[in-house]
């Protein structure tokens, strides 16, 4: 066991957890932010995407130790209100459909939109590929981010 501060959410957790623990399983299972979801487990699906200093992460395969330091952000701290952008739009265009790659694919459309504000079919596809769903919901997917993009730059909100 090793002790590890981890910055999530704009709140600082100090936890004891072994060395090699996934981040997934220190957010799921010590500090009870069921939000990032298990999937496959080796980094290749994206449901347990997070935010780790704004760019995408699958925590799966990321070590709890490898974020200490960072600022990390989970579904649950993306806004607790639903008001952030991305899932004002997700909600507008009524995306889920199962909803289990949902936390993922909303932290990766809020990165991609804080790093590109007006973008492409393509840009949306190429960030968007690090989560799958299994559902095929992706023309609603980029119809949401369109919509997200199209909120900020009405708003001047910060995505």
């Amino acid at each position: 066991m090793s002790e590890v501060t981890l910055r999530i959410n704009g709140t600082d957790h100090t936890l004891d957890a072994p060395s090699d623990m996934p981040l997934l399983w220190a957010l799921r299972d010590i500090l009870n932010l069921t939000g990032t979801k298990y999937s496959c487990g080796i980094g290749t699906c994206g449901t347990c995407t997070v935010l780790v200093n704004g760019i995408p992460v699958h925590s799966c395969v990321m070590p709890a130790v490898g974020a200490a330091g960072a600022e990390i952000t989970t579904i649950e701290g993306l806004d607790p209100t639903g008001n952030h952008p991305v899932q004002r739009a997700w909600n507008d265009e009524d995306v889920p459909q199962c909803g289990y790659c949902q936390g993922g694919q909303i932290l990766a459309a809020s990165a991609l939109i804080a790093r590109n504000p007006d973008p492409s079919n393509d840009d949306i596809d190429n960030a968007m590929s690090v989560v799958l769903c299994r559902c095929g919901t992706y023309p609603r997917i980029r119809k949401a981010i369109k919509r997200a993009a199209h909120y900020v730059s009405a708003q001047g909100d910060d995505a």
